[in-house]
């Protein structure tokens, strides 16, 4: 039947109407479709059944068969108020069945406080031409609930309070028109929920504290234009939710407090409109939730307070559009926003996570990592391939930014550089210079790591002499003053050097292999070991009064001290200069 008409107009005729089941009908409507120029479209033949004799089957307890009946202002209120029942009482229909069906109503198609018995219940097919359709209160049975390919031309439906026994419950490829969905406090059994393919337009779509028990809960290529989707409250099982696919269109799309039970979570490629994304306090107990490659709009995307730490939750390949992202004092066991474009500020001060991973990331404004009110507890941080255009917000210490990148097990020692070197730069960039000489010193460290691991892998002579050059660099560059961060480790180093000197003039005029000597007699009275002591001295800080002199071996080892003294001098006011300056 078409679906796609903006009239229709019912005419019933005295002529019996036999459907393909056997059943009779005396008379038959014909539904006759219209577009919006007012052209014919395709008309419909139905059995216009009574209303009386479907409430008369109803009091009787038969099963209920409208498949391809025309029904009018049905209505289980008026049916209660007839039998003088309670107004909440539930009415019990056995053996339902409404496929193909065409209901219409002034004000509403009515099944509150509706009670069907164990079996399937089906709406296959089925149009709601005109009016409201409420199941509010209703109770279903043990089978499968099917409001497959059904039209709700009205859009307003309201499910609210309904109880479904094990079985599934279908509303895919279903097409509800601009209105209220509401879909509140149910009770879903076991089995599969879908409403795959749906169309839901615009206005609210309600699943305000729904229970969706274990089975499968499918949202996927879902499209919705805009409104308001609720989810907040709701508590899933252990199922797999899809939401694949989905177009919320410009809705406020609304998950806090949601509790997503256990399973696998799939939001991949669905896209998000310019309403506001809010999943504050939502939590899962294990599992993954996945966003890869989704789209957002312009409105601001709140992850805060979120309770998961035990779930994996990536966001690869997601643009986030305009907007800020904020994921404070949120608990992960890993939070991925791999290859990702962070164009405005996000806010990655998770209470807890096992891995935080922004490699490949295109940053172009800030990143919030330093701790404020509570601890940043992050214990691997991956920045490998990351493209820093904007700013980092984040503490050496605090954030334990050594420990972060060292414990990652997919990176190389080259990748672990190079996310040193990001934040050297990036504290430079903001200031931190404590806090950058601490990620030169290892960026420094790691390159040298990198580069022997290199030369190892050549073999042959280049693993031999590649030892040679690392250790010099290990032990001027990196031993001695820290890669010229710390000018009071060089001090410190040449005060041991200018001593290591002194005992070695002393050591070798023990074993007479040279000594130092003093032109000018010595009218100190200093013994050879103080001699020894000042002559390094004078060598080494290049001073040269030339009151003492060495001999034999002595005098190779001086030419030695002078040179080093000289370069650690240097070195000394290196390191000295760059603290001053900055």
């Amino acid at each position: 039947m078409v679906t796609g008409y903006s009239n229709y107009n019912v005419e019933v005729k005295n002529v019996k109407f036999i459907a393909d089941d056997g059943r009779i009908c005396p008379r038959t409507a014909i539904v006759t479709l219209y577009n919006e120029k007012g052209e014919e479209v395709g008309s419909e033949l139905y059995g216009a059944i009574d209303i009386n004799l479907i409430y008369e089957t109803i009091r009787e307890g038969k099963e209920l068969n409208l498949d391809n009946f025309y029904i009018a202002e049905f209505s289980v209120s008026s049916y209660r108020r007839v039998n003088g029942i309670e107004k909440k009482e539930l009415v019990k229909i056995n053996g339902f069945s409404a496929k193909n069906a065409f209901f219409e109503a002034k004000i509403c198609t009515d099944f509150t406080y509706s009670s069907f018995a164990d079996g399937d219940v089906s709406f296959d097919g089925t149009h709601f031409a005109k009016g409201k359709v409420l199941f509010h209160g209703s109770v279903f049975g043990k089978g499968n609930v099917n409001f497959s390919n059904t039209l709700f031309r009205d859009g307003n439906i309201e499910f609210t309070g309904s109880l479904f026994g094990e079985g599934d419950f279908l509303f895919k490829n279903a097409i509800v028109r601009d209105g209220i969905k509401d879909f509140q406090d149910i009770q879903f059994g076991n089995g599969e929920v879908s409403f795959a393919n749906t169309e839901f337009n615009s206005g609210e779509l309600l699943f305000i504290n729904t229970r969706f028990n274990s089975g499968r809960f499918n949202f996927k290529v879902t499209r919705i234009t805009g409104g308001k989707v609720d989810f907040h409250y709701s508590v899933f099982g252990d199922c797999e939710i899809m939401f694949e696919r989905t177009e919320f269109g410009n809705s406020r799309v609304d998950f806090r407090t949601v509790d997503f039970g256990s399973g696998r979570i799939n939001f991949n490629r669905s896209v998000f409109g310019n309403g506001e994304v809010n999943f504050e306090g939502a939590s899962c107990k294990t599992g993954k939730i996945q966003f890869k490659k989704a789209e957002m709009g312009s409105g601001p995307k709140n992850f805060n307070l979120m309770e998961m730490a035990d779930t994996d939750i990536s966001f690869e390949r997601t643009e986030f559009g305009d907007g800020d992202v904020s994921f404070y004092e949120s608990r992960f066991r890993t939070l991925s926003l791999k290859s990702c474009h962070l164009d405005h500020y996000f806010d990655l001060r998770l209470s807890k996570a096992g891995l935080l991973d922004i490699s490949d990331t295109i940053v172009r404004d800030i990143i919030d990592l330093e701790p404020y009110d509570f601890p940043v507890e992050i214990k691997t941080l991956d920045l490998s391939g990351m493209r820093l255009l904007g700013k980092l917000y984040i503490d050496w210490r605090h954030n334990k930014c050594s420990a972060g990148i060292e414990s990652q097990e997919g990176t190389s020692l080259r990748q672990k550089a190079d996310q040193f070197r990001i934040l050297k730069e990036n504290f430079s960039g903001t200031g931190k210079y404590e806090d950058e000489d601490e990620a030169y010193i290892m960026f420094k460290r790691y390159e040298a790591k990198s580069w022997l691991t290199e030369q190892q892998e050549k073999g042959g002579v280049a693993k031999v002499v590649s030892y040679v050059p690392h250790g010099f660099q290990w032990l001027v560059f990196d031993k001695i003053g820290l890669y010229a961060t710390s000018p009071g480790r060089v001090l410190f180093s040449v005060i041991i050097f200018w001593m290591f000197f002194g005992t070695v003039y002393f050591l070798i005029e023990l074993a007479g292999l040279g000594k130092t000597v003093s032109s000018v007699g010595n009218p100190d009275h200093l013994s050879s070991f103080m001699q020894s002591f000042y002559h390094s001295a004078i060598t080494f800080f290049t001073i040269g009064y030339g009151d003492v002199y060495p001999m034999g071996l002595s005098r190779i080892i001086s030419g030695f001290e002078g040179f080093m003294g000289v370069f650690m001098m240097s070195y000394f006011t290196v390191a000295f200069v760059r603290k001053v300056l900055r």
